[in-house]
């Protein structure tokens, strides 16, 4: 008898809400791994519905259509034992659950029992947690009989949690545990999972599959990274990050291989750019939308959007327009010109002046003078915002946003300016990961597509005469994400040696311009904690924080 399992890892991609598509995928996929021998095949968490559904799931009709999908894939099963992510509804209550398929039959729900409501998950709201998890005794084509310890995404993150269902299944003596994963991307999460992983291996030494979606949806990017480790602990498969991939593999399960692979570090800038550029394309794709639009101001802002955007999307499907008013430098119109250039997409120049002087002789004919100051800078930003979006209209683009989470945080942006869009691509990247983006896109093109100056030169909205960005970008870019990533109050800021009154005036900044940021374009979450639906915080809020007992 075999002491090894063919196993096949199916590391997709589906679409939230398009059950018949996600259906036949997999079972395109059950047919052709059954075809090929496999004892076992895996899918991620939800991949049926799709993950997150939201507020789909409290739809009747929506988890019904989801078990009419689960009933012919599983009559469509053979031998091969299938392990799919679905809704489970038993009558009474509604479970995260894994489908277990085979011989033609659903032979068994397996329920998730950690259900996660922090950050951007909200399971409780539409689920029960599973208590009667036990080992899945199943017989495999290849004649051996088999206790599976099957559970689902956040069941691995157990270690600060009373109920662990993975000692729960250890103890109860399984030969091989799986997890089916929907978890969403932060850089260098996939490491997280690989140490939760190798503390299991090593306390119950079995091997261990782990199976993660793939693909951009809403806000979220998934980033795969699928994992299987032998008894031991040594890694013998390693999904590619952020690209479907279905493997097959020949896993032992009471010895150890003679030597495993090496996890691969992935820098940082690599994992947010290929990151973004997956969430601009399913989001596009997933929308029904193929074509961009976005202002070039040549800064350094627009010209990493504009990059990310032709990678995702095409450069014939990028249109970048260069809006100049009388306060716009030579450099920059130059600069976004041949950034444009670089990049191969499509260019305009359309000058803003005319439409300006428009609406100050308006004013000045209502108000007996024309707007200056701040009133001034932001007419020029929603002058622009209404020329991109009216393009938008035109050529049925989606129009990308091109703030950073640094400006956005202390509101440096205008409503209705340039926030607007459909997307606010970089909104979870602070400005000097700006910057390392730029240099990283440069290094694997092997030329300066984004121009230099553009990287060099001091940031500026130019609204104003000789008018500069008004931060230090490189103190107060970090301080901004301890702020909103790291949680960090003052007293601790001051600890760490920040400034105690530019720790104060960040605060009030980052606490005023909620109102802005609830009104922004979704945005593509990279980062522990992203402005969107994982941070919810008060429009009206009155607190606030103080330097007073610090010391």
């Amino acid at each position: 008898m075999s002491s090894s399992l063919n196993v096949a890892i199916a590391q997709l991609n589906p679409t939230v809400g398009d059950l018949p598509k996600n259906t036949d995928r997999a079972l395109q996929v059950m047919n052709e791994m059954d075809a090929a021998g496999a004892d076992l095949l895996v899918f991620p968490e939800m991949f049926i519905p799709g993950y997150p559904a939201q507020d789909l799931i409290l739809e009747d009709h929506f988890v019904a259509d989801n078990l009419k999908m689960v009933d012919l894939l599983a009559k469509s099963s053979g031998e091969m034992l299938t392990l799919i992510g679905a809704i489970h509804f038993d009558g009474s209550d509604t479970y995260n659950a894994v489908a277990v398929l085979q011989n033609g039959q659903l032979k068994q729900w397996v329920h998730k029992s950690l259900l996660p409501t922090y950050d951007v998950f909200d399971e409780w709201r539409y689920f029960k947690p599973g208590r009667d998890n036990q080992p899945v005794k199943i017989k495999f084509r290849n004649g051996q009989t088999l206790d599976l310890g099957i559970h689902i995404c956040e069941d691995l993150w157990d270690e600060d949690i009373d109920y662990k269902i993975c000692d729960i299944l250890g103890d109860s003596g399984v030969d091989l545990f799986i997890n089916l994963s929907a978890s969403p991307f932060v850089t260098n999460k996939y490491i997280e999972r690989s140490l939760l992983i190798s503390n299991k291996v090593k306390k119950y030494h079995k091997p261990y599959i782990y199976v993660n979606l793939v693909g951009g949806q809403d806000q979220l990017v998934f980033d795969g990274m699928s994992m299987v480790a032998d008894k031991s602990g040594a890694w013998i498969h390693t999904s590619p990050q952020f690209e479907e991939c279905i493997s097959q593999l020949e896993l032992p399960l009471k010895t150890a291989v003679k030597k495993g692979i090496k996890l691969r570090v992935i820098p940082k800038d690599e994992q947010i750019f290929k990151g973004l550029v997956l969430g601009v394309h399913d989001y596009f794709r997933k929308t029904g939308h193929s074509k961009a639009v976005l202002g070039l101001s040549g800064g350094i802002d627009s010209a990493v959007t504009a990059a990310i955007a032709a990678e995702a999307l095409g450069a014939s499907n990028v249109l970048g327009i260069a809006m100049p008013s009388k306060y716009s430098s030579d450099h920059s119109v130059e600069d976004a010109e041949l950034l444009a250039k670089n990049l191969g997409i499509k260019y305009l120049n359309v000058p803003i002046a005319t439409v300006f002087d428009v609406f100050q002789e308006t004013f000045t004919e209502v108000l007996s003078a024309p707007l200056d100051g701040l009133p001034e800078e932001n007419l020029q930003a929603r002058i622009r915002g209404n020329i991109l979006m009216s393009f938008s209209n035109k050529e049925g683009s989606l129009l990308l946003s091109t703030g950073n989470k640094t400006e956005i945080a202390l509101g440096y942006c205008t409503l209705y300016g340039d926030m607007s869009g459909g997307l606010a691509v970089i909104s979870d990247i602070g400005k000097r990961m700006v910057y390392a983006l730029a240099n990283y896109y440069n290094q694997i093109q092997g030329a300066d597509l984004i121009p230099q100056n553009t990287i060099s030169k001091v940031p500026s909205a130019e609204l104003r005469e000789n008018q500069v960005d008004p931060f230090d970008y490189e103190v107060v870019a970090p301080l901004v994400n301890s702020i909103i990533e790291e949680h960090s109050d003052v007293k601790s800021l001051i600890a760490k040696g920040w400034d105690p009154e530019l720790v104060l005036e960040l605060l009030n900044r980052v606490r005023i311009n909620e109102y802005k940021r609830q009104q922004m374009p979704p945005g593509i979450r990279v980062s522990s904690k992203a402005f969107g639906i994982g941070r919810r915080m008060p429009i009206v809020n009155s607190y606030h924080q103080n330097n007073k007992n610090t010391k």
